[in-house]
């Protein structure tokens, strides 16, 4: 209930402090840092011999389980109205519960000159990736340009689409798409079920995704994610849909 004792608490995960380093790291005086103490010491988080403190074998117990709502909470910190108006059935609750895992992503507004662009950050990274994977329900009209680069670069590259998405590809780029199916440079996959998303993209480096409104409709802003756990788990994400998905081997 306090961010001093908070603090003090992740500050002593590594091992035990003197408190001379402990008021060096809260930037504050040790009359206004003491009552804070006792109030651990009481509920028997921390214990202290000389001047040195560390936390109890309890205080271990609670840093464990803190640390992992503080991460999550981090998360909706960037921008808790992007959570609170899409729709979050884009994911089972077990990938839901661990959302720490892409702290640090970016919510992104595009502003209406840029409204439709594709990430630049997202398509210069694909230029450097082995592996790229996408979730669509609809498409860019660059895309299939972007995928010859992809496949020209090298890339493995997997595409899972929904059936209102396979019936325009059949519709308009028929030649493109059973192209790339023959090369079998690139893998699509069709999803039956409902997306509740509006699309997800990935590759070595970074992922944007992009949820739908509560109401089901779809808006530009995006989340652009980096780092090792975001990736990890937006490769779960994907594995989760091509679980429920079949090879598209002809169009």
């Amino acid at each position: 209930m306090s961010d001093k004792r908070k603090t003090v608490l992740l500050l002593l995960q590594d091992g035990p402090k003197e408190m001379e380093s402990l008021l060096k790291s809260l930037d504050t005086n040790r009359p206004t840092l003491l009552p804070q103490m006792r109030v651990l010491e009481e509920s028997h988080l921390i214990v202290h011999y000389n001047d040195s403190y560390e936390l109890t074998t309890l205080g271990k117990i609670v840093i464990d389980k803190m640390l992992p709502l503080l991460d999550t909470l981090e998360v909706f910190d960037v921008d808790i109205d992007y959570w609170g108006i899409h729709d979050l059935r884009f994911a089972p609750g077990s990938l839901l519960y661990r959302l720490r895992e892409i702290k640090g992503c970016k919510v992104i507004e595009p502003n209406v000159v840029n409204i439709y662009e594709i990430n630049k950050d997202f398509i210069e990274t694909c230029t450097i990736s082995k592996d790229l994977l996408f979730i669509l329900t609809f498409v860019h009209p660059i895309f299939t340009t972007l995928i010859s680069q992809f496949v020209a670069n090298n890339s493995n590259v997997k595409v899972i689409i929904n059936m209102d998405l396979l019936e325009k590809f059949k519709a308009n780029r028929p030649k493109e798409v059973r192209g790339y199916i023959n090369s079998e440079k690139v893998r699509f996959y069709l999803y039956k079920k409902d997306m509740n998303l509006g699309t997800f993209a990935q590759n070595d480096h970074c992922s944007v995704l992009r949820l739908l409104s509560k109401d089901n409709t779809y808006d530009h802003t995006q989340l652009f994610c980096k780092g090792s756990d975001a990736l990890k788990w937006g490769k779960e994400l994907f594995d989760i849909y091509l679980k429920d998905s079949i090879p598209i081997t002809e169009i």
